[in-house]
């Protein structure tokens, strides 16, 4: 008997939309609440166009095998809501949990992975000595709903950091201390109720403004073991249902630290997609369905480079991707906004020295 489920998606973005390209194959229906009219998800998958708190729309969703995120930033109400009646993967208390850094630093240090030292700004009597406690330099970010850079100042002095916190909205913060790092890598883990894990390969992350520009993942990266045993870890002390990505700070020394963890997949591991395994997205759908899971590093060495909205005159040169050879475009039907993302490239190659070759040609059909 072939496999058959319904799953339900919250949230209606691209990665709900690349979610639910993933379930088609695998005779998976999926149905997603979003109250977007224009959700890039809605080509492929059953819209419940609705706000996340809608009783009516969280009643469709109950009415499925299984329900999962596409982003975190979905009210928490939502998933209590949802509790006890499906099994939602990942769950509230973990979303609770990642969605708040402070909290999600908290656990990760309980988890035995490693964080930048950090001091939480609910108020200003909190700013006296911060800066001080965290080494003298640091990160000020809104303890929630902050992403692709947004939400966040870099300051030097008391003063910058005052002024960082007014600009911000005087809203919880958390101030992390600057961390030095040879490079940004990411890794996910994806966890069956039962405890069975599976991982995808490392890739290393290149942000310019705090969003990610390219991803490239090498069979055999060095520390991809010590990443490994680090999500493994905290996907086993925060028993993980679902797929988690976590993102680290390399140090030069090699050793890792937890930057920051998503509930989801991740605009990182898109290049799974054409790598030649198992997809990211098919593991996030796997685990939240309970199904048998596999690991889903790439098998050829791969990269991914996002296409951002570009100034008037500076269109990526749609041809010349389409003509270069091992590349896939990816495009998420999104509105036209200078700097949002509006779809990938991912890149393949049989050896390391083409997919190098490849990607500074690539790079150069997409401005920046």
């Amino acid at each position: 008997m072939t496999p058959q489920a319904t799953l339900g998606i919250l949230g209606g973005g691209q990665l709900a939309r690349m979610l639910a390209l993933a379930a088609a194959p695998l005779n998976v229906r999926v149905l997603f609440l979003e109250p977007d009219p224009q959700a890039p998800a809605r080509v492929c998958a059953e819209q419940l166009q609705a706000a996340y708190t809608d009783p009516a729309g969280l009643a469709r969703l109950a009415e499925c095998d299984a329900v999962t995120l596409e982003f975190e930033n979905v009210p928490v109400e939502a998933l209590a809501a949802l509790s006890g009646r499906v099994p939602v993967r990942p769950g509230g208390a973990l979303l609770e949990r990642s969605k708040h850094r402070a909290r999600e630093k908290e656990a990760l240090q309980a988890a035995g992975a490693q964080t930048a030292p950090f001091v939480l700004i609910e108020s200003e009597g909190d700013l006296s000595g911060a800066l001080e406690r965290v080494g003298g330099r640091g990160v000020l970010k809104t303890a929630e709903l902050g992403y692709d850079g947004k939400g966040q100042a870099r300051v030097r002095s008391d003063a910058e950091l005052q002024f960082a916190w007014n600009e911000l909205g005087q809203v919880p913060c958390v101030l992390e201390g600057w961390v030095e790092f040879a490079r940004e890598v990411s890794l996910g883990v994806a966890r069956r109720p039962g405890g069975e894990l599976a991982f995808s390969g490392l890739t290393e992350n290149l942000h310019v403004g705090g969003v990610l520009r390219r991803s490239v993942y090498r069979p055999g990266d060095p520390v991809q073991v010590q990443a490994r045993a680090l999500a493994r870890a905290v996907a086993e002390t925060w028993e993980l249902e679902g797929l988690l990505t976590l993102e680290f700070f390399e140090q030069p020394g090699g050793e890792l630290l937890v930057n920051e963890v998503a509930p989801r997949v991740h605009n990182s591991g898109h290049l799974t997609q054409n790598g030649g395994g198992v997809s990211q997205f098919e593991a996030q759908v796997r685990a939240a369905l309970d199904w048998p899971l596999h690991d889903f590093a790439p098998l050829l060495p791969c990269a991914m480079v996002n296409i951002l909205g570009w100034a008037s005159g500076q269109e990526p040169d749609w041809q010349g991707i389409l003509q270069l050879e091992g590349a896939h475009l990816h495009l998420y039907g999104k509105a036209h906004r200078p700097g949002r993302k509006l779809g990938h490239v991912n890149l393949v190659a049989q050896d390391e020295g083409t997919l190098r070759a490849r990607l500074d040609e690539l790079e150069g059909l997409i401005p920046y």
